[in-house]
């Protein structure tokens, strides 16, 4: 585990720099998570760490893996100053912890709910995860895998994938719920939405 946080840990500053904070998180029963705060211009960055030391599992399986299952870290990316956002790391932490706590495979096109606003003012209580591999590349774990002896007979581990996290409002969490992810991208696309504005209103949906 440690061997895996320590590479993911690597690839976040390859790809992002030094974080300039980082807070830690446990919940009752479940590995620690961490958050990292990376400043990219006028955006901040947040990713989790620790999500990935465990493979998430189907929650209908009678016995868990505990080798083998999708992998996965969170990234959310705002722009700085114009929010208090600082105050969404415990709630990505609960996202993160999710698949632990709850038995959840988080992949993308889902839908996460918090429950209350992601930071003070925001029109977000949820977040759609969007697919892996722009920002933050996909981390195989060959080496991670051959180092913990966490190769089995079918094969390495599965990767790590650095899911980034799109904020919704109500509305646009209501309406993926029927439409479903694409056409709320999509929306999104075509209305010439800024997905990282922390105060942004709703698109205009039919």
């Amino acid at each position: 585990m440690a061997e895996i946080l320590a590479l993911v840990e690597a690839r976040l500053r390859t790809a992002l720099g030094e974080p300039d904070a980082r807070a830690a998180v446990t919940f009752l029963g479940t590995d620690r998570i961490e958050v990292l705060r990376f400043i990219d211009g006028d955006l901040v960055r947040y990713a989790t760490l620790g999500m990935s030391a465990q493979p998430m599992s189907d929650p209908t399986a009678v016995l868990a893996d505990p080798v083998k299952g999708p992998r996965a870290e969170l990234v959310l990316s705002v722009r700085g100053g114009l929010a208090d956002t600082d105050q969404v790391l415990r709630k990505l932490a609960v996202l993160a912890a999710s698949p632990q706590v709850e038995g959840l495979v988080v992949a993308p096109g889902a839908s996460l709910d918090v429950g209350e606003p992601l930071w003070p003012g925001a029109p977000f209580t949820s977040v759609l995860v969007a697919e892996s591999g722009g920002l933050v590349e996909d981390l195989e774990l060959d080496e991670a895998a051959l180092r913990s002896g966490g190769r089995g007979t079918d094969g390495p581990l599965e990767p790590v994938r650095f899911l980034p996290l799109l904020p919704m409002t109500p509305n646009e969490a209501a309406w993926k719920r029927v439409r479903g992810a694409q056409e709320l991208q999509e929306k999104w696309l075509s209305q010439g939405t800024d997905l990282r504005d922390p105060l942004r209103h709703s698109v205009v949906l039919d």
